[in-house]
């Protein structure tokens, strides 16, 4: 197992799941209101999505291999595609903790409003949908597998979490499978939040290494005898969460600074504030069960 395969393979079906979802219920409307010419421009947002993800993802590789020539520069601009990531992945867990229960009556309303003008602005409408997500995918990719010996590795990793999440978007589309995407949305959250916390943790100590941050040689403790990297449970802990053995004391408090206050906010109950009770059928409650129509 490569160091990088889970942590690639949680953001590759966590991130393509959701651009599942959100592509699912897009056509199940189109299908179900007999608009289906209008799967084209759909299906052409998605595409050029896709494609500028994929083009970003490989600018960032370019960028370090290529435009940056010295250590400290890659050193600096690992560290800053960290932070990034870090920022971005949190808002996206608690975006769709927040959003996931009205989803799909907020994408109904977008795309009927798409249709009176057009198919550009149906392309439009799915581009916008799924780049988020794509560009989000890139920068977590590239982030988590900084620490691999091989871009093999997690490259199969996030391909086969992506092609995990189209099967189970299918599987939900056709009525095949049910699936608790609330459950599947928190547990894959608390996932990520460790994942957020060991990226965060690996972009400080590029920082340190460029020189930007003291403490390189500070080590807060030391328990390779333990956590053995070149071990099979030591890679998949290191390439998960990026737990090292022997990490510098501003590592070990920047993890526990990030980890701990965050999971509780996303662990925490939220409140709902009370409403008219609503019909039993109502779909903008139920896109915690299934793929709405």
């Amino acid at each position: 197992m490569g160091q990088a395969f889970l942590a690639s393979y949680l953001i590759g079906l966590r991130e393509g799941l959701e651009v599942t979802l959100v592509v699912s219920i897009l056509i199940a409307y189109l299908v179900k209101s007999d608009r289906r010419r209008e799967l084209l421009p759909l299906w052409a947002g998605v595409a050029a999505a896709i494609a500028l993800a994929v083009l970003f993802g490989g600018l960032l590789t370019y960028t370090e291999t290529t435009l940056l020539a010295d250590s400290r520069s890659r050193e600096l601009f690992d560290a800053v595609t960290s932070v990034v990531a870090v920022v971005l992945v949190t808002w996206m867990i608690f975006w769709m903790r927040r959003t996931a229960r009205r989803l799909t009556g907020e994408l109904h309303g977008k795309l009927d409003s798409a249709i009176g003008v057009g198919g550009l602005a149906i392309a439009g409408i799915a581009f916008v949908s799924v780049i988020r997500e794509g560009l989000e995918t890139a920068l977590l990719f590239y982030t988590a597998a900084q620490g691999a010996t091989s871009t093999v590795t997690p490259l199969l990793a996030i391909s086969a979490g992506i092609a995990t999440s189209v099967l189970i978007g299918f599987g939900l589309y056709a009525g095949a499978i049910r699936v608790n995407l609330s459950r599947f949305f928190t547990v894959s959250g608390v996932l990520l939040v460790f994942v957020a916390a060991g990226i965060f943790k690996y972009g400080l100590h590029d920082f340190q290494e460029a020189g930007v941050l003291p403490g390189l040689h500070t080590i807060a403790f030391d328990i390779t005898g333990v956590l053995d990297p070149t071990s099979w449970y030591g890679a998949a802990i290191s390439g998960m969460f990026n737990i090292t053995g022997a990490p510098t004391v501003l590592e070990t408090i920047a993890y526990l600074a990030y980890l701990l206050p965050v999971l509780t906010v996303f662990l925490w109950p939220s409140r709902r504030p009370a409403t008219p009770s609503r019909t039993p059928a109502s779909p903008d409650t139920e896109t915690s069960q299934h793929v709405p129509a």
